[in-house]
């Protein structure tokens, strides 16, 4: 018997290899599908099975292109309904995998047709569960993803509690728990760094499998402070469910090298999006003016996904050197399969052909501070809700980057705006969405509120409501 867990932490997600006498299951499959392919091929095997736990909202799944590519059987949860072939399993229904059995767990709450995987060994043993979106370490699906005119995400909070008492918390403390997704998950609200845990220490330490909890103490206790979904889930979870195009040929056509003359052709005339990948330093050095930064060196398609709201947007890129390919891949997981190519020799090759190249202010934490004490200024932090809450500037004005295209109405082109989050990622993204938008008088504080807080400029402590 082999497992593997195949992490990929800009999605925070798991994806699984299992292999016994030569067959192989793949669980929740990532958009690139070839990985899957050779790890089977060197290990001269085949795949038979693709189990997905369920219809997923934050990523596109590769079990299309994977069955296409193998001929091997997709697999969902009861009632699964899609536009290509699949089995939809039964309610303890059993898969013989090699000496290896996977019993259907049917566990709706997260989802209808959501589902967990039991393992059973050659010795009849529960070995392990793949627990998909229903159970993560330290927390659970968020139940507000499949709402229906007749289904509210208290009735699906109730069903998650009956499918985790039912159907997982009786299996033994020693079986291994494999979830689709760690921290940094939008699927949950406060997931473990651990990917692999043991069901025990969930029983003791999980809030939502204490043993002496009401379901109307769990539907409470798993809604509150539950953030509203990123944009693009909902979108997501239709392509998983109607079908997409090849991701090689997203690939391909993303992946094509254009001269600087050809780049601004499609942004002017086709509408394309410049999306700059490079780091934070190298875009505040200088950009092409409009362009919208999101670093590949941060949570990429999160990001993407909660601020350009069209998945067909057509978008061209500006890369470092030899990471085109992996910017259109990142994309595509998250549904965005417009990419028309790269910027061919980057910025520099960009400057070489005379073209206009912009900048953005940034200042060390201590600028800003001897600045904040000698004038009134205007401070925006663009940290999530929690964050500011937590601890923020006196001054500051909150407008969450998550929120950020929705609430431009809130921020002023006639003002000068101090922009941070907490290190200095987040602050650029904010402030290339609002040059696009025409504001041109920002400057970004380097290091974020890590580095504010080392400062002596005074700043508002969260106090609980229960101690005033």
């Amino acid at each position: 018997m082999k497992i593997e867990q195949l992490y990929t932490g800009c999605l925070a997600q798991g994806a699984y290899y299992i292999e016994s006498e030569g067959e192989v299951a793949i669980i929740d499959p990532l958009r690139e599908t070839q990985q899957y392919i050779d790890r089977a091929k060197a290990n001269n095997a085949t795949i038979k099975y693709i189990l997905e736990t369920h219809f997923h909202a934050d990523f596109v799944s590769g079990h299309i292109d994977l069955a296409e590519k193998t001929g091997a059987t997709i697999v969902f949860g009861p009632g699964a309904s899609t536009e290509y072939d699949i089995h939809s399993a039964t309610d303890g229904e059993e898969l013989k995998l090699g000496k290896l059995t996977i019993k259907i767990l049917h566990t709706p709450g997260h989802t209808l047709e959501s589902v967990t995987y039991l393992l059973i060994d050659e010795n009849g043993k529960d070995h392990a569960i793949f627990s998909g979106d229903t159970l993560f370490l330290g927390d659970v699906g968020r139940p507000d993803l499949a709402i229906k005119s007749d289904l509210t995400k208290e009735d699906l909070a109730g069903m998650l509690y009956d499918s985790l008492r039912t159907k997982i918390m009786p299996l033994a403390d020693d079986v291994i728990v494999y979830p689709a997704h760690g921290a940094g998950s939008a699927c949950g609200k406060n997931l473990s760094k651990e990917t692999v845990g043991i069901l025990g220490e969930q029983k003791q330490t999980n809030y939502a499998l204490r043993a002496d909890m009401t379901k109307e103490e769990f539907v409470k206790e798993v809604l509150d402070g539950i953030a509203p979904p990123p944009q693009y889930f909902a979108k997501n979870a239709m392509m998983n469910k109607m079908g997409y195009d090849a991701f090689d040929s997203i690939l391909k056509t993303g992946d094509t090298p254009l001269s600087p003359e050809e780049f601004e052709a499609l942004a002017n005339h086709e509408s394309a999006l410049v999306l700059d990948v490079r780091s934070q330093s190298e875009y505040i050095k200088g950009h092409i003016p409009s362009s919208i930064f999101i670093g590949l060196n941060g949570q990429f398609a999160p990001w993407v996904g909660a601020l350009i709201t069209d998945l067909k947007q057509p978008i061209i890129l500006v890369v470092p050197e030899g990471k085109s390919a992996e910017a259109v891949t990142r994309l595509s997981r998250v549904g965005y399969d417009n990419t028309l190519g790269y910027l061919k020799g980057g910025i520099e090759a960009w400057k070489d052909a005379g073209k206009e190249i912009d900048t953005l202010e940034s200042i060390s934490a201590e600028e800003f501070a001897n600045r904040a004490k000698s004038a009134d200024i205007n401070i925006l932090d663009v940290r999530k809700d929690g964050e500011y809450n937590s601890m923020h500037l006196e001054q500051a004005q909150h407008l969450s980057l998550d929120y950020i295209n929705e609430k431009m109405n809130e921020v002023s082109k006639d003002k000068t705006y101090y922009i941070h989050c907490a290190g200095g990622y987040r602050s650029v993204i904010a402030a290339s969405i609002l040059k696009a938008r025409g504001f041109n008088n920002l400057i970004d504080i380097a290091g974020g509120f890590g580095a504010i807080k080392k400062t002596d400029l005074p700043t508002t402590d969260f106090v609980c409501p229960s101690t005033l």
